[in-house]
């Protein structure tokens, strides 16, 4: 059966039809950014209109935008690239966080996958090295939002720089670079209609950058290597169209209040938080996430189990764990993620397939229990 509902935006969302259009345009003109003539000229002007449109999305200077292969390279390049001695990353963070630095301190979690600003603000108490602290804008599981204006204030009191991963949060929710008063803001063009292998990192005018790669001068010494031009230019056809907003929350809404109908004891992680209005991480009881997103997708519906990160891998959360959600609990989550193209008809479809599973699950438990 061909896909006909894909609910895994948070995964990658599928490029806008202008996305591909300015894709198609840029690689059809060619040129290098760096050449002088008239075709290196024209790239060079792509990719100073996407800069433009990129900062704008996120309420930067176009001189802080520094273009990368996609939020993992921002995301290390923040962390490295500070030099700051000292690193702390909450507990929920994204796997390209939480291992960007080897010796990093993990700051807990509540049980909504909150960061702890206390236990934040007596680990940025304990040593007097500088600092780097990372915290996400949105979980990419969950949905959960953070108080990163409180990360800053502690973080301010102590001298401390911070980083704020928005890959998820971009697109879906406002966000102010300087605003927020972070110093790096990691951001991914794929999540929200651009093209795959092409991201930013967001530096404040002053914070400290060192480049990871050696090589030409290019994003003002910031990133060697030529830059992708029609990936760039494709970024920032979708950052001019994602500064709308994604208006899904009702049809997010809808979905939670049917799937806990369905089954009473579904348990939708982070509920009590403040979450992106596209995003539901839900337990069924006693089915796990794995025949989940395989019955699904036998009924046309694409949806996943955590994070997608590595082709076909199906693990424990570490972010439900960090949160303290019971193992076997965890391990029956999907997350279902809205996106620009999302429909009524589309949740209606998962509603369906998903009380269908449910009901031949809670079937055959039955025969099971009258068979013993």
């Amino acid at each position: 059966m061909s896909v006909s509902v894909y609910l895994d935006h948070n995964a990658t969302s599928p490029p806008r039809p202008a996305v591909l259009d300015a894709m198609v345009e840029a690689l059809r003109m060619g040129g290098n950014p760096s050449s002088v003539h008239r075709a290196g000229r024209n790239a060079r002007g792509r990719i100073e209109t996407a800069r433009r449109s990129v900062a704008t999305l996120v309420g930067a200077l176009p001189a802080e935008v520094v273009f990368t292969s996609g939020g993992t390279e921002a995301n290390n390049l923040a962390l490295t690239g500070s030099g700051q001695p000292r690193v702390l990353v909450s507990a929920v963070e994204h796997d390209s966080v939480l291992k960007a630095v080897a010796a990093a301190e993990i700051v807990p979690v509540d049980h909504d996958g909150i960061v702890d600003l206390s236990a934040l603000e007596r680990m940025l108490r304990e040593a007097s090295e500088p600092a780097l602290v990372s915290v996400m804008l949105a979980n990419n599981e969950t949905g959960v939002l953070q108080p990163i204006a409180e990360v800053v204030r502690l973080a301010r009191t102590a001298g401390a720089l911070v980083h704020c991963d928005a890959v998820q949060g971009t697109g879906k929710v406002t966000v102010d670079f300087h605003g927020l008063g972070v110093d790096y803001l990691s951001l991914s063009a794929h999540k929200f209609g651009g093209p795959t292998g092409v991201g930013a990192l967001v530096v404040r005018d002053g914070a400290p950058l060192r480049a990871d790669r050696r090589g030409g001068g290019q994003e003002r010494y910031r990133r060697a290597g030529t830059e992708n031009v029609a990936g760039i230019a494709g970024f920032g056809v979708a950052a001019e169209a994602a500064a709308a907003g994604l208006d899904v929350a009702a049809l997010r809404d809808r979905l939670e209040v049917e799937l806990r109908r369905i089954a009473p004891d579904a348990v939708v992680h982070g509920a009590a938080a403040t979450r992106l209005g596209n995003t539901t991480c839900i337990s069924m009881p006693g089915v796990k996430a794995e025949t989940q997103v395989m019955a699904l997708d036998l009924a046309g519906i694409c949806i996943s189990a955590g994070a997608a990160c590595s082709s076909g891998k199906v693990g424990a959360s570490t972010v439900l764990a960090a949160m303290g959600v019971p193992a076997d609990e965890a391990a029956t989550a999907i997350r279902v993620s809205l996106g620009w193209n999302t429909t009524a008809d589309d949740i209606e479809r998962l509603i369906a397939a998903w009380r269908d599973l449910y009901v031949r699950v809670a079937h055959s438990d039955i025969a099971h229990a009258q068979a013993a």
